[in-house]
């Protein structure tokens, strides 16, 4: 069976700010023979886009560099604002085992690539998750806190020289964070509200660094052209904290503050196990086997 792995590559634009970077750096991503574009979504609100890739090992390593390479070169951190935390015009790297892969592989590919970047285009980086070389780097937040603006400074800090790289970022392409990683659904859910506050404080409350959801990340966003103020969240292990938990949390928590929730998002894709667990969940499934009972699963079991 072929080797395949999934990427996520996240760059500190957005079609609705920049629409030439931003199709420069769709065409780059389909430059690559053996790597598939599954998805890109733009945000302006985060100013932010997100790819979606599957391939061969070689060829997702290659395209990785590849868009690296472009967003270092049309990027420019120092005039870049957004909703979104960000340290890079290639803000993180996530390598994603998806068939017949090990995370193990995966990190070793993450360490190839930040060794590849480093050496031909001078932008350090942290690896992260499965690849980080500390406690202290496994959690992204915790690696991108102080953002662009504040990573010189943090760079300096003993604890916090990059893997790759010296201690100062690339003055206008920041620092990356690379590593390998299970896959990570990120959700969004959308108040009825223009109270950014009410969304930090709903944030707050359910993601795990807080207390919370263990496996929940989440911050407050304000979408600007809408006017209203969404929550913002990674789910890092989606059976640990399922879909439904959170946005069932955040239902409670709005209805606390007088608030409702006026829709949901996914930025990228998901694992279809993620959606049919929801399904199970509101439709108090009895029994539900989804390999055996979705039509999908059984024709890929070739039943």
């Amino acid at each position: 069976m072929a080797k395949l792995v999934e990427c996520i590559p996240n760059f500190s634009v957005s079609k609705q700010s920049d629409p030439e970077v931003f199709q420069e750096l769709v065409d780059t991503a389909g430059s690559v023979p053996g790597c598939a574009v599954l998805d890109v979504q733009s945000d302006g609100d985060h100013n932010r886009c997100v790819f979606t890739m599957v391939g061969s090992p070689q060829a997702i390593e290659e395209v990785a560099f590849r868009l690296t390479k472009k967003a270092t070169e049309r990027i420019d951190m120092t005039k870049h604002k957004g909703q979104h935390p960000r340290m890079g015009a290639t803000d993180v790297i996530p390598f994603v085992p998806t068939m017949d892969m090990t995370v193990a592989e995966c990190v070793e590919m993450s360490k190839r690539v930040a060794q590849r970047i480093w050496e031909e285009l001078k932008v350090p980086s942290f690896l992260y998750e499965d690849s980080a070389t500390s406690p202290d780097r496994v959690n992204l937040a915790k690696v991108r806190k102080g953002q662009f603006e504040g990573m010189p400074e943090k760079l300096l800090q003993p604890e916090w020289a990059p893997d790759y790289g010296e201690r100062k970022i690339h003055p206008t392409a920041g620092i990356i964070a690379i590593g390998a990683r299970m896959p990570l659904i990120a959700y969004n859910v959308n108040l009825d509200t223009s109270d950014l506050e009410i969304a930090n404080k709903i944030a707050r409350a359910i993601r795990g660094s807080n207390g919370g959801f263990q496996y929940c990340k989440a911050i407050g966003v304000m979408l600007e052209e809408r006017n209203i103020a969404q929550v913002s969240m990674n789910l890092v292990n989606y059976e640990g904290t399922p879909i439904y938990y959170a946005f069932e949390m955040i239902r409670a928590l709005a209805d606390r503050y007088g608030v409702r929730i006026i829709g949901s998002e996914l930025v990228g894709l998901t694992p279809a196990k993620a959606l049919l667990d929801c399904a199970e969940y509101y439709l108090k499934m009895e029994g539900f086997d989804c390999r055996k009972q979705v039509m999908e699963y059984r024709l890929l079991d070739g039943e």
